[in-house]
């Protein structure tokens, strides 16, 4: 192998370093989840416990096993690759717009932003034909929207195209 090919495989985020960042993430989680459960109260009222004493322990319980995470991760080999920097490229692809979908929902509805997602992801990841993706981007929604509201009677959250169209 030559020392090109073998720089381009190694060529990424070492394991230990994105160990030992989920571990640091997660317990500036359980830090948050601490903070506001004591601004809310993590003692007893007159009908029981406060709204903050079981997210209170649960945060104790994410800090702690978030630093035994982060002592188990320094343990780990230095030069183990956790992934490529194009594979890491390809979880992006679907990690920004699932996260744009997630932002935009509120204000479209689950209904357009869900037509939008799927054709999207159906052109873009998945090389279908266009005429395909928009059949089933307004399909699958259709369906969700009939169960949901129709069968089951549980509203899902609508934008004003919804409204518009009297959904």
């Amino acid at each position: 192998m030559t020392e090109e090919a073998s720089h381009a495989q190694s060529d990424g985020p070492a394991h230990r370093s994105v160990e030992m960042g989920v571990a640091i993430a997660c317990a500036l989680f359980g830090i948050i989840t601490i903070i506001g459960s004591l601004q809310v109260g993590i003692g007893w009222g007159p009908s029981g416990p406060l709204s903050g004493f079981f997210p209170f322990y649960l945060g104790i319980l994410i800090v702690l096993s978030s630093l035994m995470n982060l002592k188990s991760a320094m343990s780990i080999d230095t030069v183990r690759q956790f992934a490529t920097w194009p594979q890491l490229g390809q979880v992006l692809k679907v990690i920004v717009p699932t996260t744009i979908y997630t932002v935009v929902l509120p204000y479209t509805g689950i209904y357009v932003a869900s037509v939008v997602l799927i054709a999207g992801f159906m052109i873009w990841i998945g090389k279908y034909t266009w005429y395909k993706a928009v059949f089933l981007g307004f399909a699958v929604p259709a369906a969700f929207y009939v169960m949901f509201e129709k069968w089951f009677l549980v509203p899902l959250p609508k934008g004003p195209i919804e409204y518009w169209l009297g959904l």
